[in-house]
């Protein structure tokens, strides 16, 4: 135990001092982290972050410790709202050492409000007085870049390899989130049934629900594709474990290997580690889709800012899926497919739901050219039809009215005069 002295009052401008035992031994940051955990531990993980950037700030700003501000909170000495503006003013500035966004900036002091409610019973934050105390920066709502059907195919044809392909198709095809689809394993995917499906496990999904999604028949075979290019035959170059003599360096040797099938592997792993998580296959593909948009020409950034957010993004597919499925009149199904919750169609029967998907089914469909070409042909012959009917309607209408006239004419019929 030690004493600590706080000098200020911030609301009333008279000095104070805090003389008051405390413990040291327990992180107050640390101890919210592991309860948070509890729930999610990639939420924890960004409160984390940003709690850090908040003990910072406290540092900084009053040279005291996350432990003296909670006591000075407590006992009156700070005044809460008086913290937050000053954090939101050091947010705002250059002291931090990055440019934040206004949605960066909401987001860090929701947590640090969250935390410090958390912390005691005497900290209270009336949200009529944040509003009127702490004053946030404006979020500026940028328009996101609709994705054509066009634009989806060519981005697909475009990627540089087929594990990005397969991935970029399982998106643009189910609408899932960027994780959700990384998350899945071998194990998950149903292909050979009538109606395939892949689950998405509630660990990784938003709603922290289990989630079975449709696949169409195109990406069920490029994900056939890619798993037997996954584990195809291939030779692999090492380096001896010996050094030879004469040459004074180990020998480069080679073998062919197959890899071992393990169904409860990610789909989209290529190093078979058991620990391997779907993060680091997030950071690995969102590098190469960058590459890919830069290389055909789609690689802008909103406000052309060099380091800004790309107008185009994996969560874009997910915006495609949803309008082009509300667009054909199924905006609840949209709402069940993407997986939202509190869609009617998680009651539906699975038949219902399996007979709006063929459906929908063919507008989800990039590379299948000979179902696109034979969806073409049908949608033509279905006009000539349509119009063969008007010009048959017409023909009768006209045979009608020759009718008509005859009868006047012949004095069978008189014409009635409408006012």
């Amino acid at each position: 135990m030690f004493n600590i002295g706080v000098k200020i009052n911030e609301s009333s401008g008279q000095n104070q001092l805090i003389n008051h035992d405390i413990l040291t031994t327990d992180d107050p940051i640390t101890e919210y982290i592991e309860s948070v955990r509890n729930m999610s531990s990639s939420t924890a993980h960004e409160y984390h972050l940003r709690l850090d950037n908040f003990r910072q700030f406290v540092t900084n700003e009053f040279d005291i410790s996350i432990d003296q501000l909670m006591q000075g909170l407590e006992q009156g000495v700070f005044d809460v709202y008086h913290v937050l503006s000053k954090y939101v003013k050091y947010l705002c500035s250059k002291d931090n050492g990055r440019n934040l966004s206004p949605t960066t900036i909401k987001l860090r002091i929701s947590t640090a409000r969250g935390f410090l409610e958390s912390q005691s019973d005497k900290i209270e934050i009336s949200p009529r007085k944040f509003i009127l105390r702490v004053k946030m920066p404006k979020i500026i709502k940028r328009k996101k870049a609709a994705l054509s059907k066009t634009d989806v195919i060519n981005i697909i044809n475009s990627c540089s390899n087929i594990r990005l392909k397969t991935y970029i198709l399982l998106l643009a095809s189910t609408g899932m989130r960027a994780t959700e689809a990384f998350s899945t394993r071998v194990c998950d995917y149903e292909l050979d049934s009538a109606h395939p499906t892949v689950v998405i496990r509630g660990e990784y999904t938003k709603t922290k629900t289990d989630r079975t999604v449709l696949l169409n028949k195109e990406l069920v075979q490029q994900i056939k594709l890619w798993k037997e290019y996954k584990y195809r035959r291939r030779r692999i170059s090492f380096y001896s474990s010996t050094t030879n003599i004469k040459q004074g360096k180990r020998k480069a040797l080679s073998k062919y290997v197959v890899p071992e099938r393990n169904d409860e592997h990610l789909l989209f792993a290529i190093r078979e580690e058991e620990d391997i998580k779907p993060g680091s296959l997030y950071k690995e593909l969102c590098a190469e889709f960058a590459r890919t948009l830069d290389r055909i020409g789609k690689g802008s950034r909103e406000n052309n800012n060099f380091k800004g957010r790309r107008k185009i993004t994996l969560h874009s597919f997910r915006r495609y899926v949803k309008t082009t499925i509300s667009d054909l009149g199924f905006s609840d199904f949209s709402e069940y497919y993407i997986g939202h919750s509190g869609s009617m169609y998680y009651t539906k029967p699975e038949k219902d739901t399996i007979q709006i998907f063929e459906k929908i089914e063919p507008y989800l469909t990039f590379l299948d050219y000979e179902e696109l070409e034979r969806k073409g042909a049908d949608i033509a012959s279905q006009l000539e039809e349509k119009d063969k009917m008007i010009q048959n309607m017409m023909r009768k209408q006209e045979q009608f009215e020759q009718l008509i006239q005859s009868l006047i004419d012949s004095g069978q019929l008189k014409p009635t005069n409408h006012r």
